[in-house]
């Protein structure tokens, strides 16, 4: 039995990641905690027979992997725990600046991290399905990057929405630096040939929707996923939990775990 951590437990990702734990016989709840001062430390993290009492640290009960769905100053603080004491981890955790994954990087040469902005299956088959339009489109089509999310999701674009975006723009040699746009207002002027657009939509309770178009002369491509449960992502953290326990160090992403990458 693998013996799992969950961090941030008691929010909505992390209640997914309990409940994933429990259904699966593979996996054992060991530890679970939140934020100090969180309103839920002190109470049962999930409905088995011997259920785990939400802390309010990651140091506690010994386990084997870290899932990780918080924040990128926690979530970083967790990982450098893990590192420590030679645990592994999934970070599905998104937001994280560039001097963020260096750090991340670094603790992974300590250990074994899958990182990765979303672990959906679905997702990342697309992901592969991008690449595949972009390196045959080439730069004959317009690229335009269009996410939806719940209105209380704090960053923008989303890490998936980025995700895609890198994975076109390294595909037809560009930069999301230099060829992002991320906003338009106002007399902006023709649309230039080799930017990569993004429009964000936050509303209501949308899990997540992602939509690509290659845009050309007479014809539109639409390489479109869309969530209706969280369950994909804590499914998916699970998969890579187990694919991790083989690995002693290093920085994956679901790619790796699924076998994608060429």
């Amino acid at each position: 039995m693998i013996q799992l951590a969950i961090a941030g437990a008691a929010g909505r990702m992390g209640q997914s990641l309990v409940s994933a734990c429990e259904a699966h016989e593979s996996f054992v709840l060991a530890h679970a905690f939140e934020q100090p001062g969180h309103a839920s430390v002190g109470q049962s993290a999930g409905s088995g027979q011997s259920p785990v009492i939400l802390t309010d640290s990651i140091d506690g009960p010994s386990f084997d992997v870290l899932i990780d769905f918080t924040s990128p100053a926690a979530s970083l603080a967790n990982l450098a725990s893990c590192a420590e004491q030679g645990r592994k981890a999934v970070i599905g955790t998104t937001g994280f600046s560039d001097a963020d994954r260096e750090r991340m990087a670094e603790l992974a040469e300590k250990t074994a991290v899958v990182w990765a902005p979303n672990m959906s299956v679905g997702v990342n088959i697309t992901l592969r399905l991008l690449e595949l339009a972009a390196g045959a489109f080439g730069d004959d089509v317009d690229v335009e990057i269009i996410e939806a999310h719940h209105r209380h999701k704090v960053d923008a674009p989303s890490g998936t929405a980025l995700k895609m975006g890198e994975v076109v723009a390294e595909t037809l040699g560009r930069t999301l630096d230099e060829h992002g746009v991320f906003a338009r207002q106002g007399h902006t002027g023709p649309r230039t040939d080799k930017e990569i657009g993004f429009s964000t939509i936050r509303a209501s309770d949308v899990i997540g929707e992602h939509s690509v178009w290659f845009a050309g002369a007479k014809e539109r491509v639409e390489i479109t996923h869309k969530a209706s449960g969280r369950e994909i992502y804590a499914n998916g953290a699970l998969r890579c939990a187990q694919w991790l326990m083989e690995k002693s160090s290093g920085l994956f992403d679901m790619q790796d775990v699924l076998g994608l990458k060429s």
